[in-house]
């Protein structure tokens, strides 16, 4: 479980700089260079995700609490919202008018799925680690841009693209899902 909570604190620390120490990243920047300091940004985090895998293979799960019985349907659900807001992350869409940070709440929402259809000890350190993490950083990017200023509205088409191109990644993490996390993600 070590390398699990030590992949979390890293991914964490990582995207906590720009953040938190917007002086060093900028310093980082000078030193290195722009190209650079996103080379070595991505290898921190990719470090970070083969902790978290390897983690989580290694973590024997020690069961805490029983799901309810709704937790699988309700997963189900708000992953499918957690997907499209992570899509919306990254397209015009009008979900930027109503979410200010709709990739961080995706991962917000991904985080209660699986604490809510899982029990175990290594799902409650991984997504409510994660989780907190984006709930931390949603603050603290608040604070340090201030007032919010929505983007201008999108226009349906675009919202159309966007629902389905969420749709279709949400089916195909679906399909995958058995084969990288090793149990199906579909309702009982």
């Amino acid at each position: 479980m070590i390398w699990l909570v030590c992949g979390i604190v890293l991914w964490a620390a990582i995207h906590f700089v720009p953040t938190i120490l917007p002086g060093l990243r900028s310093r980082l920047i000078a030193a290195i260079g722009e190209k650079p300091y996103r080379g070595v940004f991505a290898l921190v985090v990719l470090a970070a995700l083969i902790m978290i895998i390897a983690g989580w293979r290694s973590s024997v799960p020690v069961v805490l609490y029983v799901p309810r019985s709704w937790g699988s349907n309700f997963a189900f659900l708000l992953m499918f919202v957690a997907v499209v807001l992570f899509g919306a992350a990254h397209a015009r869409t009008n979900i930027k008018r109503v979410i200010r940070h709709p990739q961080l709440t995706g991962m917000l929402f991904w985080a209660i799925a699986h604490i809510a259809a899982n029990g175990d000890s290594r799902s409650l350190v991984l997504f409510g680690g994660l989780g907190l993490w984006a709930a931390i950083q949603m603050s603290l990017i608040n604070h340090r841009e201030g007032v919010w200023i929505k983007p201008e509205r999108a226009s349906l088409k675009n919202e159309a693209i966007g629902a389905t191109i969420g749709a279709v990644v949400f089916l195909v993490l679906i399909a995958l899902h058995p084969y990288f996390a090793g149990v199906s993600p579909l309702p009982a």
